[in-house]
C-alpha cells in the first residue's frame, strides 16, 4: 500500500470482505483484481426475478462486485470490446436488495442518490470508480470473459469477468466520505482563496 497526499493506493482481490474496505477513504486509488460481475438495469430486474422464484444464481453475492457496463462485441482475438462504466445512479433502486445479500462494491460513472451512502455505511461497501471515455483502455485490464446468464439481453448480459490490476477509485467510502462532495468543497474554497 502506498500513501500519496493523504490518500492510498491499494490493491484488493475479490471477493471483498468488510475488513479489507474498512480502511478505505474516498479518492484513495484502487487496483482490482479477481472477479468481478457485469450486470446493468435489466440485468438486475431479471437477477431480482429469479432470486423470488428461488432459483440458484450462477454466482454468489458474497464479497461480490458488480461493474454497470455494457461492452461492445469483442474483435478478433480479444476477450472484450471496450467496457466503460455506465450511469450508476439509474441502479440506485436496486442496490439494497443486493447488499443484503452479500455484495461488497458497486463500479460505475457518476454521482449516485444520497441514500447511497447511507446504505454503504449500513453494510460496510464501496462505491468505485471507472474512467468514463477510457472504455477500450480498460478491457486491457480483462484476462477472461464468460457470459452467465440471460444471453438474449446482448450488451446487458450478464458477464463474468476476471481483472488483473483493473483502475478503479474510491468515490463513496464505507463512513459515508463522498469524494463528489469533498471535490466540490476543496475547490469552492480555492476559487474563494485566489480571489484575494
Amino acid at each position: 500500500m502506498k500513501q500519496m497526499e493523504g490518500k492510498k493506493e491499494v490493491i484488493l482481490k475479490t471477493p471483498l470482505s468488510v475488513e479489507e474496505i474498512k480502511f478505505l477513504r474516498a479518492g484513495d486509488k484502487v487496483h482490482l483484481n479477481g472477479v468481478i460481475y457485469v450486470a446493468r438495469d435489466l440485468t438486475h430486474q431479471r437477477l431480482i426475478e429469479d432470486l423470488e422464484k428461488g432459483k440458484e444464481l450462477p454466482f454468489s453475492f458474497s464479497g461480490s462486485v458488480i461493474y454497470y457496463a455494457g461492452p461492445t462485441p469483442a474483435r478478433r482475438g480479444e476477450i472484450i470490446g471496450s467496457i466503460g462504466p455506465t450511469t450508476s445512479s439509474r441502479m440506485d433502486k436496486y442496490l439494497e436488495y443486493f447488499l443484503q445479500k452479500g455484495l461488497r462494491a458497486t463500479i460505475g460513472k457518476g454521482e449516485r442518490r444520497e441514500e447511497v451512502k447511507e446504505l454503504l455505511e449500513k453494510y460496510g461497501a464501496l462505491y468505485l470508480l471507472a474512467c468514463g471515455g477510457a472504455a477500450a483502455y480498460l478491457s486491457t485490464f480483462v484476462v477472461e470473459k464468460e457470459v452467465l446468464d440471460y444471453e438474449d439481453l446482448g450488451a446487458q448480459a450478464l458477464l463474468r469477468l476476471k481483472v488483473e490490476q483493473f483502475p478503479l477509485l474510491v468515490a463513496y467510502d464505507a463512513q459515508g466520505g463522498d469524494i463528489f462532495k469533498e471535490g466540490k468543497i476543496k475547490y469552492r474554497n480555492l476559487a474563494l482563496y485566489n480571489e484575494y
